[in-house]
């Protein structure tokens, strides 16, 4: 197609159109000139209405509409003409700038197109310079053509033409620009400068920026206004002024050589006042910071300055591992370097660096012990390994100035641990190293101070007087225990008058300062000293079991029997149960063994006294031992009554053996035959389960005297406490007793009583059970009921229906696994009558020579009982005309029955 040179039609009415048309496209077409020219014949009805209203921009709007399928010149050249009558329509020159962006598209950035577009946009912003939208489309226009300045120049035009609220649009756009790769850091820094005086808040945005542009020195500029701001609030990312803090140390200690803005030490000192529970990390950098400047001795001081003042072991164990690093560092660049002169000034270097880390090595117990201190300074077991540090280092003036500022700093009332401790390992360090005088003024020092607790000052005083027992200053440690247990000026003997002395003086109420007076006089004084300090501690009432047990083995030691048995009845009074156990114990015991039955009721007394005031829990040895009493020196009917007491009064846990105990007693002294009221005494008293294996006991009696009607009284009385299922073994006793003894009839009524038992236990236990599961199962009914007869309406109710349907499968199948068993427990009461009858066939069958053998056993089993009625004590043990040389019941059942085997 034949083309045409436009130039000649400057002159036309439409030269403007025409100038851009030739920018666009240099050479048109003469079918498209024609257009521009002479309007075709479908066009003449849209012509004629904008010549009617050319102001009209629906007309233009119908027009541009109808060529929407015509060439790009001529839809230019009618945007123009539109735009010519209407210049300041929005909505035509957005549509007509789009379509501009649009015919550029895929075109060089070299194109002159381009610029015919660029200008296009200034021309429009000359009569829409308020509309925020055409200027973003104008700004990322010129983004994609990379021009830098006029870019700039651009959102600067944009910022100066729009009003201040529609600059929030224009700088998210503009710093989207400047952190573009090809924009000179430079530059983004002034923008963003200026961007954080309209918005403060963007600053970490600024400084993410400086960071990736890896512009350090401005990075940590802007990090200090953010650590300094009060009201920082994080716009990116959420991080706290603590993470910038800790993010500005990491830049001046990685990027020392380039920060130079900046005063480093003051802001990381700022930092340490502010974030004192993470401070190791500060302390580091600041000496990492004078390390990469090659300030070794600062930094040194800056370590030293850091372990004396953090109060954290991790923050501690941080700097200490950074400082021995560093002075490692030090030897190994040394040792490495190969240029190194082997001089004598080399040689002093090398050993000096050597002996610093050697040094600070050994200090590390120290330095932690320092910080645990400075954490707590009234932590008295820190002080005291402390000085235990400074002993192992030899070094006696750290031992006693860690012992006198301990004193001096160490607040009774706030110590953790005993502070008492601090006095007496101070004296005994001036004893370990025989300076004797110094450790007594150092005990009559502490004597003088004050305590949170009384048994402080009593250890005190005990460790005072084992100084000088140690020493082989006897009378000195006397004189001391003297001193410290006399009662001071206005502590009486009332009670609570102790309470108005001050807690320094109050140690002679001390338990444990008494016991080891008590010792030393015992061991150092005479008999009538100890005695005294036995009878003021219990005047005092400060005594203890064991030390009136004491005092009394004291008395009975040197044949005051009377005064011990004082000394144990004023111990007694003192005390009640449990405490009081030992103290009667060893008092019965001593009396038991003095008097033996010359002072009976006496004994039978305390006896009485004991069991009175006694606890069901301790009160069974003391029913022994009164009835061991009686046994030997009383009457057996006496004893008998005790062992009748003790079953009432002892632990339930305790009364089986007890009426064990009872009937072995009764059993030698009486016979068998005189248990039987014991027997049934114990089974309506005891537990369920003890009183089952009593009745068997019982019906094992019975059966070896021969009462065998009496044995199956007694088993069919404790077929009551004997459940089937967990008392198998009664059952199976009571079978052996009637396969032995019994017959068809006895055996059935046995089967017939368990099954009565059981069904009695199993109505007991099931009943509650039962009702239960029956409600249960109603409901769970009711429900599948409802969800069958509406539908489940969703997948949790479908869900439910069927795990109710496997529910009602299970109850049945255990119904039938129940019917199984029934039909399992006719089976074996079936079992049973089989074997009945094969019982009662076996005794048809008997010899009638068998018959007599039973009827000789029947009678001797008669003479037996007989035999035994004949061997029952006789009456006149319990006779009360006893002669007076017997010594007791047992001695007289002995001497009765010796005498009657000799006969």
């Amino acid at each position: 197609m034949s083309t045409v040179d436009v130039k000649g039609m400057e002159n036309d009415p439409i030269s403007s159109v025409s100038a851009t048309s030739k920018n666009l496209e240099p050479k048109l077409a003469v079918k498209d000139v024609a257009m521009l020219l002479v309007p075709d014949d479908e066009d003449l009805g849209y012509e004629e209405e904008i010549i009617r209203n050319p102001y009209s921009l629906k007309g233009w709007l119908r027009y541009l509409n109808f060529k929407e399928g015509a060439s790009a010149p001529v839809r230019n050249m009618l945007y123009e003409r539109a735009l010519r009558e209407i210049p300041g329509s929005y909505k035509i020159w957005f549509q007509y700038l789009r379509e501009r962006k649009r015919q550029v598209r895929g075109r060089a950035i070299s194109d002159a197109a381009w610029e015919a577009v660029n200008n296009t946009f200034e021309r429009c912003l000359i009569f829409l310079h308020k509309m925020p939208r055409i200027w973003l489309e104008y700004l990322e226009f010129l983004m994609i053509q990379k021009r830098i300045t006029k870019t700039r120049r651009s959102f600067n035009q944009a910022l100066r033409s729009l009003p201040l609220s529609q600059h929030k649009r224009i700088w998210q756009l503009y710093l989207k620009f400047v952190r573009s790769a090809h924009v000179p850091s430079l530059t983004a820094i002034r923008v963003f400068k200026r961007y954080l005086k309209v918005e403060p808040e963007g600053i970490d945005g600024f400084v993410d920026y400086l960071l990736a542009a890896k512009e350090w020195d401005e990075a940590a500029v802007q990090i200090v206004r953010i650590v300094n701001s009060e009201n920082f609030i994080s716009n990116i990312g959420g991080k706290t002024v603590k993470e910038y803090w800790y993010l500005l140390c990491d830049i001046v200690a990685q990027h020392s050589e380039t920060v130079k803005s900046i005063k480093v030490e003051p802001i990381v000192r700022a930092g340490l006042k502010k974030f004192s529970e993470d401070s190791g990390k500060l302390w580091t950098t600041l000496a990492d910071y004078y390390i990469r400047i090659a300030s070794f001795e600062k930094a040194r001081d800056v370590f030293e300055e850091g372990m004396n003042t953090v109060i954290s072991l991790k923050d501690f164990s941080q700097i200490w591992d950074a400082y021995a690093k560093f002075e490692d560092s030090l030897i190994a660049a040394q040792m490495n370097d190969e240029d190194a002169d082997d001089d004598e000034d080399s040689m002093l270097d090398f050993d000096l660096r050597i002996a610093r880390y050697e040094n600070l090595v050994e200090r590390q117990p120290l330095l932690v012990n320092s910080v645990l201190l400075r954490q707590n300074p009234h932590n008295v077991h820190e002080w005291l390994k402390r000085a235990d540090l400074y002993a192992n280092f030899e070094d006696h003036a750290g031992v006693v100035e860690t012992y006198s500022t301990a004193i001096q700093t160490v607040d009774v009332n706030k110590a953790k641990g005993r502070p008492y401790l601090l006095w007496v390992k101070f004296a005994e360090f001036y004893e370990r190293n025989d300076d004797l005088d110094s450790a007594r003024k150092i005990f009559d020092k502490a004597t003088e101070a004050e305590f949170k607790y009384v048994e402080d000052m009593a250890s005190l005083w005990c460790d005072f007087a084992e100084m000088e027992l140690r020493n082989g200053h006897f009378q000195l440690a006397r004189q001391l225990l003297e001193r410290a247990t006399t009662p001071p000026r206005g502590a009486g003997s009332r009670r609570g008058a102790a309470d108005s002395v001050p807690i320094s003086k109050r140690a002679y109420k001390s338990k444990k300062l008494w016991a080891l007076y008590a010792d030393v006089e015992e061991a150092l004084g005479t008999f009538q000293t100890t005695k005294a300090v036995y009878e003021k501690i219990i005047d005092l009432r400060v005594a203890t079991p064991q030390v009136i047990i004491n005092f009394a083995h004291l008395l009975e030691e040197h044949n005051y029997f009377e005064e011990s048995f004082r000394a144990y009845e004023k111990g007694i009074a003192l005390f009640k149960f449990p405490h009081v156990y030992d103290l009667w114990v060893a008092y019965l015991t001593k009396f038991v063994q003095r008097y033996q039955g010359k002072k009976l009721e006496r004994t039978r007394e305390l006896f009485e006294q004991v069991i009175e005031s006694a606890p069901p829990k301790e009160s069974k040895v003391f029913y022994i031992m009164y009835a061991q009493l009686e046994e030997e020196f009383g009457l057996v009917r006496h004893a008998m009554r005790i062992y009748d007491r003790a079953t009432k009064a002892v632990e339930p846990a305790d009364r089986f053996a007890m009426y064990s105990l009872y009937i072995n007693r009764a059993t030698e002294f009486f016979g068998v035959t005189r248990t039987r009221d014991i027997y049934s005494a114990a089974i309506d008293n005891l537990p369920d389960t003890q009183a089952r294996a009593m009745c068997l006991r019982y019906a094992e009696l019975e059966r070896r005297l021969g009462e065998v009607d009496r044995a199956r009284a007694v088993l069919v009385h404790g077929s009551q406490f004997a459940d089937p299922r967990s008392a198998a073994d009664y059952w199976l006793k009571w079978r052996e007793f009637e396969v032995e003894h019994g017959n068809e009839d006895t055996f059935r009524e046995m089967l017939r009583i368990k099954r009565s038992v059981q069904a009695q236990y199993n109505t007991q236990v099931n009943y509650m059970s039962a009702e239960m599961l029956i409600n249960f199962k109603k409901a769970e009914t009711d429900r599948i009921a409802e969800l069958e007869r509406r539908g489940a309406e969703n997948e949790m109710e479908a869900a439910e229906l069927e795990s109710l349907r496997e529910s009602q499968a299970r109850s049945a199948a255990e119904l039938d696994e129940e019917d199984a068993a029934s039909r399992a427990g006719l089976g074996q009461i079936k079992a049973a009558d089989a074997e009945l009858q094969a019982l009662e066939r076996l005794s048809k069958k008997r010899r009638p020579a068998d018959e007599e053998e039973a009827g000789a056993q029947a009678d001797e089993a008669e003479d037996d009982e007989v035999d035994m009625e004949q061997l029952e004590v006789p009456l006149a043990v319990f006779d009360n005309n006893v002669s007076s040389g017997d010594t007791g019941a047992l001695a007289r059942m002995r001497k009765k029955r010796a005498t009657e085997t000799t006969a």
